[in-house]
């Protein structure tokens, strides 16, 4: 699993850890049943605090994708496919919010997210 840290971010390392599984389970890069790093070896590797790892771990499995069993580890929970879409969508409302606010402090209208909107959905990703 391929996690990249970065310190002089703002956001912390234990969200950018969960941000980060999450998007490897929307990938499909982890699927149902996979076993996750455990938290002690995901700190090692990443030179992070275990307790970094613990609260991202903690979260995920909050959030539903992930199962934590003792003295086995920790696994992608079974996601079936509409349950999946349905938690990308909330991800995506949530980056549209922050997105919007962040328009509207500096006068964006409506109108210019439409435009905005209309450049970015036609451009070739």
């Amino acid at each position: 699993m391929n996690i990249l840290i970065a310190t002089n971010s703002k956001v912390p390392l234990f969200e950018q850890i969960k941000d980060q599984i999450k998007q490897h389970i929307f990938t499909g890069k982890l699927q149902e049943g996979d076993s996750l790093p455990s938290m002690r070896v995901l700190a090692k590797e990443l030179k992070v605090s275990v307790i970094t790892t613990k609260r991202a771990y903690e979260e995920l499995e909050r959030e539903g994708y992930v199962i934590s069993t003792i003295g086995k580890g920790t696994f992608v929970a079974g996601q079936q496919p509409h349950v999946l879409k349905e938690w990308q969508m909330r991800e995506i409302e949530n980056e549209l919010e922050r997105v919007v606010q962040s328009g509207k402090q500096i006068g964006l209208t409506k109108q210019d997210f439409i435009e905005l909107l209309d450049v970015y959905y036609e451009e070739d990703v």
